[in-house]
């Protein structure tokens, strides 16, 4: 990195299969380091982490015939009650938050032109504060839905899933730098993404 240029702090949120993920792999494919939410989560929930074995005592109903937790019957338990989803977020988010912010300073120190972070919780989690961008990633409800259904959701999952985020990117507009709508070509949202990148970049150096 030239001398005197900081390495970019961007924040990618959105509500569920609105296209972070897409988003973050184009950034990846441009240089950035990808620092993932939800991946820090897997990571902290997995056997063998204290946290797995908080959540599992707590949702017994979540664990395998092992013991170990199923992230699939948690989801329906949490997705399906928004007050488990709350609880479940202040099990976890504790523990990810510190891994997070560890993997930013890895990608400043290893000299990378940005760093995106993508988090659902991003704004709510506190993770925006240490951001100098936060891009909102939206979509038209329904590109939405058959995103979720295209990655095996059933269509009362993917009902249930939007309805637990439901007004989620009307809150975190405020909060938001740049608003990136992916609802339409994959070639017109690249060229969005590419565009948002250099500028980000060029206005902090």
């Amino acid at each position: 990195m030239t001398p005197g240029v900081r390495t970019v702090r961007i924040g990618i949120t959105g509500p569920i299969g609105c296209g972070k993920s897409r988003v973050v792999a184009w950034l990846a494919e441009l240089g950035v380091h990808v620092v993932d939410a939800d991946e820090e989560a897997r990571a902290v929930t997995s056997p063998g982490h204290p946290t797995h074995d908080l959540v599992v005592r707590r949702w017994p109903q979540a664990a395998g015939p092992d013991g170990t937790l199923d992230r699939k019957a948690l989801g329906r338990i949490v997705f399906s009650d928004p007050a488990a989803l709350r609880e479940l977020e202040q099990v976890v988010h504790p523990a990810v938050r510190p891994r997070i912010l560890a993997r930013i300073r890895e990608a400043e120190d290893a000299g990378a032109p940005a760093v995106v972070i993508e988090a659902i919780k991003l704004v709510e989690g506190g993770l925006a504060s240490h951001c100098d961008e936060v891009w909102l990633i939206t979509c038209d409800p329904d590109v939405q839905r058959s995103r979720l259904i295209g990655r095996g959701a059933s269509p009362e999952e993917a009902d249930q899933r939007m309805a637990a985020q439901a007004g989620l990117a009307r809150r975190l507009a405020p909060a938001a730098t740049r608003t990136i709508d992916t609802s339409g070509s994959e070639a017109a949202t690249r060229a969005k993404v590419v565009e948002a990148l250099g500028e980000a970049i060029a206005e902090r150096r």
